[in-house]
């Protein structure tokens, strides 16, 4: 399956996708032996067996999706059934824990939140795919921070989860440094998507105001800021937010002059610096630990203002092809 080049594209010439089979592999073998050869482990939690049936159905509509390219609603139809079976499996946040209101319960409403979150981050994660060892270098460092957190709470299915992302994911990664050898499709970022959204749910029950549900957004906060802002953006200026395009903040910087492994390390460091937060935000209390997302908006604020910058030396906009 070749990624042939074209002018919403980073890569000159036409590169293997679908490598993202390999980590689906190695995900899907893991959890094999935790289920099959250690049944009692307290990892082994059955409540999760649809979840994983659900990533791996997803990552098989993706790979045909990969190769024969189905239209947006058909994907969103995809990833809304895989959600509605981990809802169903119990991963629904209840409260939301908010500074100086503290733990609110949410209701029904808590059902649509969860939904929208394994959509958005789902989607964010696949948006952003489209330049070389950018997500899989993130998806490493929020799955071994991920799976060190689990380990301090005591999350066991968390942990191993975690731990069996980041082994795929680290097998990819040689074959996807720039220039990448190959890519890992929809198949690899729709699973690393979905399955980081479920985590995060599943973070939620880590403390009983389930403000540890903001663990995850945390160590994605680069990819989802990206998303957030490149969607309302183009819903401001009018355009088709499900139109092919290529003014996602990090094409930006790559079209104004930033080469490739500038733009993916800047992305990893962010992981590296959310990760930092995401262990502080443990030892915070309550009311203080949502505050924690500001300093990681700061320094997205920070990249947006230094790509705005090189898009102007370059002589370029956010509509230019």
């Amino acid at each position: 399956i070749l990624d042939h080049p074209d002018a919403r594209k980073a890569h000159a010439r036409p590169t293997p996708k679908g490598g993202g089979v390999g980590p689906v592999l190695a995900f899907v073998l893991g959890m094999l032996a935790l289920y099959h050869l250690i049944p009692l482990s307290p990892a082994a939690e059955t409540r999760y067996v649809g979840v994983i049936l659900a990533a791996v159905a997803i990552a098989a509509i993706a790979l045909w999706d990969d190769v024969k390219d189905f239209r947006f609603v058909v994907k969103l139809a995809a990833q809304g059934l895989a959600a509605l079976v981990a809802m169903g499996s119990g991963l629904v946040l209840t409260r939301l824990s908010l500074p100086g209101l503290g733990p609110l319960e949410l209701g029904l409403l808590g059902y649509g939140l969860t939904l929208f979150w394994i959509l958005g981050c789902t989607n964010a994660v696949n948006f952003l795919d489209g330049m070389d060892s950018l997500v899989a270098g993130v998806v490493i460092i929020a799955s071994a921070a991920l799976a060190a957190i689990a380990a301090i709470e005591g999350a066991w299915f968390v942990h191993a989860a975690a731990l069996f992302l980041l082994a795929g994911f680290l097998g990819f990664l040689p074959f996807n440094l720039p220039p990448a050898r190959i890519f890992m499709g929809d198949v690899g970022s729709q699973f690393a998507g979905f399955m980081l959204a479920v985590l995060g749910i599943a973070a939620a029950g880590f403390e009983e105001s389930q403000v540890s549900f903001l663990i995850v957004p945390l160590l994605l906060f680069g990819l989802l800021f990206d998303a957030a802002f490149t969607l309302v953006r183009r819903a401001l200026a009018g355009e088709r937010v499900s139109a092919p395009h290529r003014s996602h903040l990090y094409q930006m910087a790559q079209r104004a002059g930033m080469p490739v492994r500038v733009v993916s390390g800047a992305h990893a460091g962010f992981a590296l610096f959310h990760a930092g937060l995401a262990f502080l935000f443990l030892g915070l209390g309550p009311e203080q630990k949502p505050l924690v997302v500001l300093p990681a908006l700061a320094v997205q604020l920070l990249w947006l203002g230094v790509v705005l910058g090189a898009m102007r030396r370059a002589g370029i906009g956010f509509r230019d092809r």
